[in-house]
């Protein structure tokens, strides 16, 4: 479906822009200057007819991107939490985004509930609400469970909303492969291998058995985390289409009026948000990658409650160690070390000159420090570093976009909660602890165990190896003969790696 037919999609979102009104609160939120104006109009205009009226009583910018569809509305969600980078007014407006978009009939949930579970909602639950929640993907409904009387939250998706993200994905990837044919900078971004993550993620949040088992996964990662937890999930109650999960009391991360009148610490939660989100990601590898407003509760105790486990984001322990050495580096204003981990990790081309990367990355985060969050820039931060890794020639690094992503969100989600937060002051005990576990001499031990361990396997099949090796070695024929060696290297790599890592593991013990 990537045609060129897309072109018709991609003009009509610029002419809903157009037609909404939210061209001109985007273009003065981002302070836009006259030429990129003058562009934009020119561009939306013309063809505003084209355009999706979407419904009046919404602000501009929402009203546009819940008429362009599904996929926008994520954008937008993103945006939301972001007021330094799209001014207050529109954060404002597209927090709306987030949980209240309109909803469908209950009807349909209902009908949907029982083709999915093949059992009636009357009979599965003695109370089944309205709509208390509907976002881009799915709705909520609260329920009472029919056999032990527990509260609960059913979650069901929109009807074909299927087919509306993959048109809208489709657009995506027609829009990205004209920005790879006519501006050949942007091809170090790889916006076609991003599009493709994105439509990963999203394949993964349209099908709730994922979502189910990943909430699980992390309810079992996170059970020992002071002032955090997770809803358990319902298997029986949950399919494809439908999700059941424990109910969640208490005052959403979005509503500061309500955490202030329930007696909560604005700024120790906006820590916690921060603080969370980074042992998820350092500790475990495995870290809700939606972590706005709209999916997060404080329960009446001060637990931060969080749920839609639509979108989880994974990295390997190798990553894992770099990106902790890198946010270690920034902390202690050590550039020189954090540009030798970007060159060591291949991020940036052996070519280049690490001390100049070194210098440009000291332009970027010397102007944090010591400075209040609310005073720095992030607008004017990102864009400078944007220019540094065009300059370098780095590449977007795929596996690490919902990490950058959610750290973008969180950050702006401790932010709204206290606007004078230090990321940096915050993060640092999170980091140094992941660094003195995972890079240090306990580390050593660890990895040096776990390759022991695995050679261990290999350890019966010595014998046999060698005894092969023997046997093809004293047998005429060519064409057996000719393995033999392999079999004598493969026994002498496996029998020395594994004494190797003994003899060193003893050594650094006694």
């Amino acid at each position: 479906m990537r045609g060129p037919h897309n072109i018709i999609r991609l003009v009509r979102t610029g002419a809903t822009l157009e037609r909404t009104g939210a061209m001109q609160v985007i273009l003065d939120a981002y302070d836009a200057p006259p030429l990129l104006r003058l562009v934009a109009r020119l561009m939306g205009k013309p063809f505003m007819w084209l355009g999706y009226k979407g419904d009046p009583a919404m602000p501009p910018a929402t009203r546009a991107l819940t008429a362009l569809g599904p996929a926008y509305i994520k954008f937008g969600q993103i945006l939301s939490t972001r007021p330094d980078l799209v001014g207050d007014d529109l954060a404002v407006q597209l927090r709306v985004l987030q949980d209240k978009l309109p909803p469908f009939a209950t009807a349909l949930s209902k009908a949907e509930v029982a083709k999915e579970l093949g059992v009636t909602v009357d009979d599965a639950f003695s109370e089944f609400s309205e709509p208390i929640a509907a976002a881009s993907i799915a709705q909520v409904h609260k329920a009472r469970l029919a056999d032990t009387g527990e509260e609960v939250a059913v979650k069901v998706l929109r009807p074909g909303i299927e087919r509306a993200f993959r048109k809208d994905v489709d657009a995506f990837y027609f829009a990205a492969r004209m920005v790879e044919l006519f501006a050949p900078g942007a091809r170090r971004l790889r916006p076609m291998d991003v599009i493709e993550h994105f439509d990963g993620v999203v394949r993964g949040e349209l099908d709730l058995r994922l979502e189910s088992s990943a909430a699980s996964e992390f309810a079992d990662n996170t059970k020992g985390d002071e002032g955090f937890r997770v809803p358990s999930i319902k298997w029986g109650l949950s399919g494809r289409r439908v999700m059941t999960l424990g109910w969640a009391d208490g005052a959403p991360l979005g509503d500061n009026d309500a955490i202030d009148a329930a007696g909560h610490d604005r700024a120790l939660l906006g820590e916690r948000v921060l603080r969370l989100f980074l042992m998820h990601a350092l500790r475990d590898g495995f870290f809700h990658a939606d972590m706005h407003q709209g999916n997060l509760k404080v329960a009446p105790n001060g637990d931060i409650v969080c749920y839609d486990f639509g979108i989880m984001g994974h990295i390997d322990e190798y990553t894992r160690r770099v990106y902790a050495e890198i946010l270690f580096g920034f902390i202690r204003r050590d550039y020189k070390r954090v540009a030798e981990v970007h060159f060591e990790a291949g991020y940036v081309p052996a070519d280049q000159d690490v001390d100049e990367f070194a210098r440009a990355l000291r332009a970027v985060g010397e102007p944090i420090f010591g400075m209040d969050a609310s005073h720095i820039s992030m607008g004017r931060l990102l864009a400078y570093l944007f220019e540094v890794t065009e300059r370098f020639g780095m590449e977007t690094r795929t596996e690490l976009i919902l990490l950058q992503r959610t750290m973008v969100v969180v950050e702006g989600v401790a932010r709204s909660l206290n606007p004078h937060i230090n990321i940096w002051e915050v993060a640092r005990p999170v980091v140094e602890d992941y660094i003195k576990k995972s890079i240090g001499p306990r580390a050593l031990l660890s990895d040096l165990t776990r390759t022991a361990l695995v050679m261990a396997r290999f350890g019966p099949r010595l014998p046999g190896m060698v005894e092969a090796a023997l046997v093809a070695q004293a047998d005429p024929k060519p064409v057996e003969k000719k393995h033999w060696r392999r079999y004598v290297v493969l026994a002498a790599l496996i029998g020395g790696a594994f004494g190797a890592v003994v003899v060193a593991a003893l050594d650094h013990i006694f």
